[in-house]
């Protein structure tokens, strides 16, 4: 298999490319932090704070927001993520903003409840501060300077925050107490391939900054689950859902110095893997049958077995097939090709295990 087989990754079907546009884009929460510390800051500064303030996106483009405050120094911007389904649509994402001790030099920032506190390394924050990542403080400090030169302190509160929180990975990246302060272009872009990309590699980056050695990757809950009970001892942020991101986060594993991959999916995405596609999403690549159909034949399947894998366009019918036959042989091939192929993406670099679980992610099928 050539390399550039190994690393194809199919452009985005135009269809699916279609229903993205026309979506709604919002503001992410650290712009929505740096409307609120603005606006604070002015209400500690002349007494009273503004219906609306105006922020700098990293762009340079001016956006404006409403703001809400019973206390002059305390206000709130309510988070509009647009038609992206996040789960801190709607936050009150709230700045309390006081002069600090006499012989303060500069501004500090920090964790109220709801918003998150930094205990493991590898997020690119130091251990014990607030999960603010760089972007966001840069933001906040900029909106602050217009107000005033001398140093704050600035505490941020999100409400819910931690219930909010547990819809996301920080806990496993060691995140606790609330929601992380977010954002690279100030923008949330609906259904962003780009968040969910930066999550992976996060994850993995933390993992390795643990000293971890050993990441699963699982293209979803269910593969998620069954990986976690392969694998107990391990540490939970050891386990990435890579959804269909497999051939970036075996790449950011190399970078961090990971050693081992083990794969834990369902038969399509292994399938796919096998043929050399690492971007395995439904709508970017599609099951090959013949290389279903190859697997049974090199493997000596029955003909119900080949003829399995062409009659339909997916590949849990063959796999249905392979069990109902007690013919696992093809399933542990195709195992072996998409270990080989997952390799090769990395030019052999990791050592790679692939695991197939069933369709409710509760057994072992196949494994190479």
């Amino acid at each position: 298999m050539s390399a550039h087989a190994v690393t194809r990754e199919p452009e985005l079907a135009p269809e699916v490319a279609a229903r993205t546009k026309g979506l709604r884009a919002g503001w992410t929460t650290g712009t929505c932090a740096s409307a609120a510390a603005k606006a604070a800051a002015v209400g500690l500064v002349t007494g009273a704070a503004p219906a609306e303030v105006d922020v700098a996106l990293p762009s340079g483009r001016q956006v404006s927001f409403p703001v809400e405050s019973e206390v002059s120094n305390l206000c709130v911007v309510v988070k509009d993520a647009g038609d992206d389904p996040d789960c801190t649509d709607g936050a009150r994402v709230t700045a309390e903003v006081e002069w600090p001790p006499a012989g303060a030099r500069s501004t500090e920032l920090r964790a109220g409840p709801g918003v998150g506190t930094i205990t493991k390394p590898g997020i690119g924050l130091a251990v014990g501060a607030p999960a603010i990542n760089p972007v966001p403080q840069s933001m906040i400090l900029a909106a602050l300077d217009e107000v005033t030169d001398q140093p704050l302190v600035v505490t941020f509160i999100v409400p819910d925050g931690e219930a909010m929180a547990e819809k996301t990975t920080n806990a496993r990246l060691g995140i606790v107490g609330g929601i992380s302060i977010l954002g690279t272009t100030g923008i949330v872009r609906p259904f962003s391939t780009a968040a969910y990309r930066a999550s992976v590699v996060q994850q993995i980056d933390v993992a390795a900054a643990q000293g971890e050695r050993t990441v699963m990757l699982a293209t979803g809950s269910r593969s998620e689950r069954a990986a976690m009970q392969l694998h107990p001892a391990l540490d939970d942020v050891c386990c990435v859902e890579v959804g269909d991101f497999t051939g970036i986060a075996l790449r950011r594993a190399v970078a961090a110095g990971i050693e081992k991959v083990i794969f834990v999916g369902m038969a399509g995405k292994i399938a796919k893997l096998a043929a050399g596609v690492m971007m395995t999403h439904f709508h970017r690549s599609k099951v090959d049958g013949e290389v279903l159909a190859a697997a049974a034949r090199a493997t000596g399947a029955a003909a119900v077995i080949v003829d399995a894998a062409t009659e339909t366009q997916t590949a849990r019918h063959f796999f249905e097939v392979c069990v109902a036959h007690g013919a696992l042989a093809p399933l542990e091939l195709l195992c072996a090709q998409a270990a080989a192929a997952c390799r090769e993406h990395v030019d052999g670099a990791l050592a790679i295990e692939v695991v197939m679980v069933d369709f409710d992610g509760e057994a072992v099928v196949a494994r190479a």
